[in-house]
């Protein structure tokens, strides 16, 4: 088994904030190198595919996963998981399926599945309040079982990514352009709904429910500003999360901050979406003349 101390202490010497030295934020350090570019890697499909308020659906049904869980005395770890596949995995279908439009599948999903939490937590009130550390996240209580599913999330899209990437850009652009060039359409939708649910829990403990869409498309929202082909928006959203993740710890762990670690980490990145915005519009008034010359 993978000795995170050890990890926690390596990427500390690279970090030498005294804030750091404590072993939960050097484990917290190592959940964010994890989950970072995890979540910027799978925030640029959905801001490709334009799935935003999809992954707003997820997110708040890990809360009534969360709620299930606590109601049925179930590790709500599992429990959240396992409500986050079916929605995604139903939505999913339902597109497929039936003649509405995307946003009115995602809508009926993402009503049902928050009055349904929103029903099991108001059943019990031991189950509301803990509940509330799903809803704000904690970045700071990672142990080593989420570190190592972290890891394996780590892998898992990565590997997604080198095998489908050019695929999902192709979806991005046009479905029916996709089946025509052999793209196994309904597979890959599948997939990607599935590993975004994954993604999303475990954006759940950084963040929490609220924030996890925030998490996933600033960074790729700002490297859509500042890259000039696909590849490059995939390493601006990398660095970006990386740069966000280390400053929001850092930041959060000061006296005069005092906030938590995820809206912190959070706010950063608007930050940086922000700052990136006259870059795009610097680069579009480059390209304009070119065009008008031709």
């Amino acid at each position: 088994m993978l000795d995170w101390t050890a990890v926690g202490e390596a990427l500390a010497s690279i970090f030498p904030f005294e804030c750091l030295q404590p072993l939960f934020m050097r484990q917290a350090l190592v959940g964010l190198f994890l989950l970072a570019p995890v979540a910027a890697m799978t925030g640029v499909q959905v801001v490709n595919l334009r799935m935003a308020f999809f992954a707003d659906a997820i997110s708040h049904s890990i809360f009534a996963g969360v709620s299930v869980g606590l109601f049925l005395s179930i590790d709500p770890r599992w429990s959240m998981i396992g409500l986050a596949i079916f929605v995604g995995v139903g939505v999913t279908a339902c597109r497929q399926r039936v003649s509405l439009s995307a946003d009115s599948v995602i809508g009926v999903f993402f009503a049902t599945v928050t009055a349904f939490g929103l029903a099991a937590a108001s059943r019990e009130r031991a189950v509301a309040r803990n509940a509330q550390r799903f809803l704000y996240g904690d970045i700071l209580t990672l142990g080593e079982w989420e570190l190592s599913l972290l890891l394996v999330a780590f892998l898992a899209v990565f590997a997604f990514q080198f095998i489908g990437h050019n695929r999902l850009l192709h979806l991005g652009l046009d479905p029916i352009v996709a089946k025509a060039h052999g793209v196994r359409v309904g597979l890959y939708q599948y997939a990607f709904a599935i590993l975004l649910a994954l993604v999303a829990v475990l954006a759940v403990w950084t963040v929490g429910v609220f924030l996890v869409s925030a998490l996933l498309i600033l960074p790729a929202a700002a490297a859509r500003n500042l890259a000039r082909s696909a590849g490059g928006m995939f390493w601006w959203a990398l660095g970006i999360g990386y740069l966000s993740s280390a400053t929001g710890l850092v930041v959060s762990a000061q006296n005069w901050a005092g906030t938590a670690t995820g809206p912190t980490a959070v706010l950063v990145a608007a930050l940086l979406f922000l700052l990136s915005i006259p870059f795009r519009g610097l680069r579009n008034g480059i390209r304009r003349p070119r065009m008008e010359a031709r």
